[in-house]
């Protein structure tokens, strides 16, 4: 786990890339969720005996991972916010404009569970 904050507050420290560890911290920041990391957890590891490759559950781990980032850090969670809101605003340019916060706000957070 995290224990370094040089970007603000955090609601609770970077969980490890585990099924057990992202479940407890998206209980905390994001539990209405829950039944999202279940199903989503079921797909990966049916598409991974599928395709016989772990390729589905890392990329479940990371996509968790860097969404719980988001939800665990209010300052990321507010960009992610606000972008999401304006995605679609009638102004073509704060659209675009959101559409480039929205990436920012994406790669920060998996630059960070990558790091």
């Amino acid at each position: 786990m995290s224990t370094q904050a040089d970007h603000g507050p955090e609601l609770v420290p970077r969980p490890e890339q585990t099924s057990d560890a992202l479940r407890a911290a998206l209980a905390i920041v994001a539990p209405g969720r829950l039944p999202e990391l279940r199903r989503t957890k079921d797909e990966a590891f049916a598409k991974a005996v599928e395709w016989q490759s772990l390729s589905p559950v890392r990329s479940w781990v990371l996509a968790w991972a860097r969404d719980i980032e988001i939800a665990r850090r209010p300052d990321l969670s507010d960009r992610h916010a606000r972008a999401r809101r304006n995605l679609e605003h009638e102004d073509a340019a704060t659209a675009r404009e959101a559409l480039r916060e929205l990436t920012a706000v994406l790669d920060e957070a998996m630059k960070a569970v990558n790091a």
